[in-house]
């Protein structure tokens, strides 16, 4: 007994741990456990790592040379050749050109991190897109169920009428065809539902069939126009994490094109050793080696590949800018037009509608109108309120694009 109830214990925690009851389970769980964002903040970090080796002296060579060796009894042993020679070379890059590599490995860092930021935000609302569809399913199945309990009582009434010879039969069926139509429905909503889950499972990094807890409201994706002219202004300003990784490769390309420059400029390699003759060191060396920057033409080359590869960032900065400043703006308008729809329902449509209802079914009771006309008005009440519904779902689409591009994830 006591493991039948810890049995049934472990499956409350495990409910009570599935995301989907609000919009922020939702995206803690995407922040935490997406394998995307998991694969790029790595990626991320091993940019970070990268920014101390970029800038690092290479590592020094160690060079041992054998001289006077006697052909007919070759011996490599000190003792056994005319001289051996020791030498530790190390190259020093100059003209600051190992904090400049430094500064291209810390601008790709930065573009890292910013593109994880960039991908969170479009991976977040794709989430909040299919929470709200899966919401929106599980809003239009309740309004198709209570449509359906509307008939059956119309069918009842009808039956009544029937009975007492104030009716005819084909009242009745009518009800029931209509209840089947209803049903059907109901199953197209239920498919879309599974398809939300399946998607938003998918971008939680779950099964696809794991189980989602109930929604408790609807998600609050607040949206107005404070925001709006926010996120114009961070977008004009590049502020935008997308923009901010555009910006960040653009003066890593900058530093890049400097690094080539200054590689006109030669490097020198310094050395120090030791001859030894028999048993003794015999003698001491110190080495000095330049680089000749003899191939001009092949460097002018990696310059100007630099150069163009700095205006190619600069120019997909620009392009990501008037995309997303495209973007906020269709987005904007399909949010105000999903809202005034939905006020306009809420507060005018579905009221009407609903008072017709009640004025044919009463109607209908004392055989002021026909059945057709009762059918009619609650197709129109309760049509009236799957558009709300729908109309919600598309506000609240709209709202978690707009905040895509202003960064809000709060």
């Amino acid at each position: 007994m006591a493991l039948v109830l810890t049995g049934y214990a472990a499956d409350a925690l495990a409910a009570e741990l599935d995301p989907g009851a609000d919009v922020a389970s939702i995206r803690n769980w995407l922040v935490e456990n997406n394998p995307r964002l998991r694969a790029l903040q790595t990626e991320a970090e091993a940019a970070d790592a990268m920014i101390y080796p970029a800038g690092a002296l290479p590592d020094p060579m160690a060079k041992v040379e054998w001289q006077g060796i006697d052909p007919d009894h070759p011996n490599v042993l000190p003792a056994n050749v005319g001289a051996t020679d020791y030498m530790l070379q190390q190259r020093f890059p100059l003209w600051g050109k190992r904090e400049l590599a430094r500064e291209v490995a810390r601008e790709q860092a930065r573009a890292s991190a910013y593109e994880h930021d960039a991908v969170a935000l479009d991976l977040l609302a794709d989430a909040e897109d299919a929470y709200v569809r899966y919401w929106h399913a599980r809003e239009a199945i309740a309004v198709i169920d209570r449509l359906i309990g509307l008939l059956e009582q119309v069918e009842e009434i009808a039956g009544v009428r029937y009975a007492l010879g104030m009716a005819a039969q084909q009242d009745s069926i009518r009800a029931q065809v209509e209840r089947t139509s209803m049903q059907r429905q109901r199953i197209e909503r239920q498919a879309l539902r599974r398809v939300a889950v399946s998607t938003l499972n998918t971008l939680l990094g779950r099964r696809a069939d794991a189980p989602l807890a109930e929604p408790e409201a609807p998600p609050a994706l607040a949206v107005g126009q404070s925001l709006f002219e926010a996120t114009r202004q961070r977008i004009a300003t590049g502020n935008h994490p997308a923009l901010q990784a555009s910006s960040a490769l653009a003066t890593a390309a900058n530093r890049r094109a400097e690094l080539e420059r200054r590689n006109r400029f030669p490097d020198v390699t310094l050395g120090v050793g030791a001859m030894q003759v028999g048993s003794r060191v015999d003698s001491y060396s110190l080495m000095l080696e330049v680089e000749i920057p003899f191939q001009q033409r092949a460097r002018r080359g990696r310059e100007r590949a630099s150069r163009l590869l700095e205006e190619a960032a600069l120019t997909r900065t620009d392009a990501a800018r008037d995309e997303l400043e495209g973007r906020l703006g269709s987005v904007w308008g399909r949010w105000q037009g999903a809202r005034e729809q939905r006020e306009l329902i809420e507060q005018t449509l579905l009221p009407q509608s609903e008072a017709n209802f009640q004025s044919a079914l009463a109607s209908y009771q004392v055989g002021e109108v026909d059945f057709a006309t009762l059918l009619e008005a609650l197709r129109e009440w309760q049509g009236a309120d799957l558009l709300r519904v729908d109309a919600t779902r598309d506000e609240l689409l709209a709202a978690a694009a707009v905040r895509a591009i202003s960064g809000d994830t709060q």
